[in-house]
């Protein structure tokens, strides 16, 4: 056994390049386009997807009142918004820094150093000046933004780069409003050379004001505490929606296979093939619980990849419902992927690795592309009909969806370019190559083991000291062919086995009509 082993070590191991992907081709890609399906669309109800994504930000508080759809994510920064108070415009021209700045403004002006911030122009000792907030008190008090950091208004209103000398007539024509709001109201009033620095200056004052607040925010407790709840829920949500999917595909191809293969065509005996393929599919799911946990952990990765994800292109931007949609099927698909690349858990030659992945890729943009369509279909005026609508906008994407997917799965099996690509990539000698050879000896050594243990090994040492006994005493004997006759016949009695001659030897052996007879 040791020497078949050892030759079959010599020989070599490489994976069996004739292995594809999928056992069945039809069969598998029906697996995984109704999986896909069910998943993308029918369980998709266990997941709350909102306009915005899961967690405040900066930029979409600010759009609450400018966009419909926009609301805050946490009620309790909605209370806090709430709770804020009124605006009142002495606490801010009270403020340490303001009173600060407007002797320091006062003292340039009496010594005639002083310029208008906003004109460029040097500034008469007599003539009226103002200390303007560029981004003014009244803005920053109702900033959304700045109640979210938890920040004070008045110390980001009289910071430096918000505090600008400039003539009482422009100061207070301006009022409330905002830079660009003032030039579109008194653009004729201005140079192009002023404009421009006032555009330059508000633009400075805001960028500083904006990256206290973003600093402020999203280095806090608060927003990663959000985040953390609000991606580990839809990883949790996201794992339950792809281990249901892979249960109720379990269910379903045993309820096809019983009603395929019972019989009878009765209510009775058709609902009773149904029972039958529920409870077989439930306990095939049961018995593939370690594929159910991978499932599972798969989509538990994905969800929260996709959370993630949303929450940070929500910092610059407002996402749709569509586009967490289209996150979470598109993280799905690539964790998968990611799985079959790089842990290989099939044990695949590099190139059908990589056609596994693309499958699992396709699958997964099919699936985007079906959510797509039936996004835009709701959206139409066909959408707005009375359940029809809905129903259409459903039925449009899964067609698509079933379309594209079986499309593309079956070019990349069928076309003769990828087939070629995929037997020079099966050539490259990867890692894996070396894994498969050391898990097939590690097997071979199990298989070894287990016979070794199945021999008894107490009575082998037991009879290897007894022969090592009865040799010990024939030696000690040496040619005394009395004493080694008696040895030798002792032992054959200890053992219960027959001489193979009757009387004595001699004259038994003395006698032609006699012969030995072993036993």
């Amino acid at each position: 056994m040791i020497m078949t082993y050892l030759t079959q070590v010599e020989q070599g191991f490489y994976p069996n390049s004739k292995d594809n992907v999928y056992n069945s081709l039809f069969g598998q890609y029906e697996r995984i386009l109704f999986e896909s399906l069910i998943t993308s669309f029918g369980l998709d109800v266990f997941i709350r997807d909102q306009h915005g994504g899961d967690v405040d930000t900066i930029h979409n508080v600010r759009q609450i009142g400018k966009d419909k759809d926009m609301y805050y994510k946490s009620k309790i920064h909605q209370q806090d918004y709430k709770n804020k108070g009124e605006y009142n415009p002495n606490s801010y021209h009270s403020h340490a820094n303001y009173r600060k700045k407007n002797k320091e403004v006062s003292k340039q002006k009496k010594d005639g150093q002083l310029i208008d911030a906003y004109t460029g122009k040097s500034v008469a000792c007599n003539a009226k000046i103002d200390l303007d907030h560029t981004i003014s008190a009244k803005e920053i008090d109702d900033d959304r933004g700045r109640v979210l950091a938890g920040l004070p208004g008045e110390d980001l209103a009289n910071s430096s780069e918000n505090l600008h000398p400039t003539d009482s007539h422009i100061n207070r024509s301006k009022k409330a409003d905002s830079m660009s709001e003032h030039l579109a109201k008194h653009s004729n009033e201005y140079t192009e050379d002023e404009k421009k620095r006032m555009r330059a200056a508000d633009t400075a004052a805001r960028r500083a004001y904006n990256a206290k607040i973003a600093y402020a925010y999203y280095t806090s407790t608060d927003f990663w505490q959000h985040t953390a709840m609000a991606s580990g829920k839809v990883g949790f949500q996201m794992g339950i929606r792809q281990a249901l999917g892979f249960v109720l595909t379990e269910v379903w191809f045993s309820v096809r296979e019983k009603l395929t293969g019972g019989s009878g065509n009765t209510l009775k005996s058709i609902l009773s093939n149904i029972s039958e393929g529920v409870r077989l599919g439930i306990q095939r799911a049961k018995e593939k619980y370690k594929t159910l946990l991978d499932t599972f952990g798969e989509g538990m990765v994905g969800g929260i990849l996709s959370s993630l994800t949303s929450t940070l292109c929500n910092i610059f931007f407002t996402t749709t419902k569509n586009f967490g949609r289209v996150l979470r099927q598109s993280f799905a698909s690539l964790v998968a992927a990611g799985k079959v690349l790089f842990f290989n858990p099939d044990n695949l030659l590099f190139g059908d690795r990589m056609v596994a992945a693309l499958k699992i890729i396709a699958t997964g943009a099919s699936a985007v592309v079906g959510i797509s369509i039936s996004q835009a279909i709701a959206a139409s005026g066909l959408g707005t009909i009375p359940v029809v609508g809905e129903l259409l906008s459903t039925f449009a994407g899964v067609f698509a969806t079933g379309a594209l997917s079986c499309t593309l799965l079956y070019a990349l099996d069928s076309c003769d370019i990828v087939q070629q690509i995929v037997g020079i990539l099966n050539k490259v000698r990867t890692i894996d190559y070396d894994i498969a050879f050391y898990r097939q000896q590690a097997d071979a050594f199990e298989v070894l083991a287990a016979k070794l243990l199945a021999y008894d090994l107490e009575g082998l040492k037991k009879q290897t000291a007894a022969y090592a006994n009865i040799t010990q005493r024939l030696v000690c004997a040496g040619n005394n062919s009395q004493e080694l006759s008696d040895i030798l016949e002792a032992v054959l009695a200890d053992r219960d086995i027959a001489l193979p001659y009757t009387g004595n030897f001699d004259s038994f052996m003395g006698s032609k009509e006699n012969s030995l007879h072993f036993c």
